[in-house]
């Protein structure tokens, strides 16, 4: 008899009851249910290590040991993401994070929504960004705002990567309003340029300017490189002037933020698709012209109040 079924069959011996023995012994059971996962995922037998592992997770649940119980359903869907059975793995991750919310440890929740986050951001975007949000609004509940929003970080790159463009301003307005209340500006300043790739991608050129024309209320924001790069861009884009607005997203501003939002830079085209040519009497110096930020959104202000930023 190896080792891994010698740990079974200790396992089920503690569980059996008798004349002397009026309880299973749980606690036992469990102990040697996890070194039977241990033996058997040592063997890469991810099948058996998966249930040695399920039941260590119910031994601890009959003994009221939630948090070992969630780890054990946690390893468990590591068992499975092994066996690549990523829908299943989740579900085990996310059982456990119900239960180490239970027992009061909300941190270690978020972390296993997080890894589960992780696990599936290549194959299903969508729970992805469902898991990065609970994980969220775990550490947002608790207070501990700058974990909260280096996951909406996460679920607002994974949403522009999936085009879902509607629901990236939403969450990136968000993450902009949590570093305004941790005041740490220039990352605000540097949301403010996704929020406004993002708005111009989903060709609504207003909720752009008005996202520029709110971050004035940011400290250091008006006067810093990053309005003046958002004034010119969003001026050549009123402009149809691709020239303009390619060569400000081909900036260093630009260029090395996030991969997926350097992109949305990169593939950013004026409407009607064309390079309207200025007038030779047009002034040379754009940084002397008046911004234009702030002059549809004025008139179309009932229309889009409201909207997304």
């Amino acid at each position: 008899m190896n080792q891994e079924h010698l740990n079974f069959y200790q396992c089920v011996t503690s569980l059996k009851t008798g004349f002397l023995k009026w309880k299973p012994d749980y606690d036992s059971a469990a102990t040697e249910y996890g070194k039977a996962a241990v033996a058997f995922k040592n063997a890469k037998q991810y099948d058996q290590a998966k249930e040695a592992c399920l039941r260590e997770a119910e031994a601890h649940e009959n003994n009221k040991a939630l948090f070992h119980a969630a780890k054990a359903y946690e390893q468990a869907g590591m068992m499975l993401k092994e066996m690549q059975k990523l829908p299943e793995a989740v579900q085990l991750i996310e059982k456990a994070s119900m239960m180490y919310l239970e027992n009061g440890t909300p941190d270690t929740a978020a972390i296993a929504l997080e890894r589960g986050g992780k696990l599936v951001e290549n194959v299903n975007p969508e729970k992805a960004v469902q898991l990065y949000q609970h994980a969220a609004s775990v550490f947002e509940n608790e207070e501990r705002l700058r974990q909260a929003v280096e996951l909406l970080g996460k679920a607002s790159r994974v949403l522009v990567r999936g085009r879902r463009l509607d629901e990236a301003a939403l969450s990136l307005q968000k993450e902009k309003s949590i570093y305004k209340e941790i005041e740490n500006y220039p990352t605000c300043y540097k949301k403010t340029i996704a929020q406004v790739l993002v708005h111009l991608h989903r060709n609504d050129f207003v909720a752009a300017e008005r996202c520029v024309r709110e971050s004035y209320s940011i400290p250091g924001f008006n006067g810093s490189e990053d309005c003046a790069a958002l004034e010119q861009l969003l001026e050549g884009y009123d402009q149809q002037d691709q020239d303009q607005v390619t060569d400000v997203c081909n900036s260093p501003l630009f260029k090395y933020m996030d991969n997926d939002y350097a992109k949305l830079g990169l593939t950013l085209a004026v409407p009607g698709g064309g390079t309207k040519k200025k007038s030779p009497n047009a002034p040379q110096d754009k940084g002397k012209g008046t911004p234009t930020v702030g002059t549809h959104a004025d008139e179309d202000d009932d229309e889009y109040s409201g909207g997304l930023c």
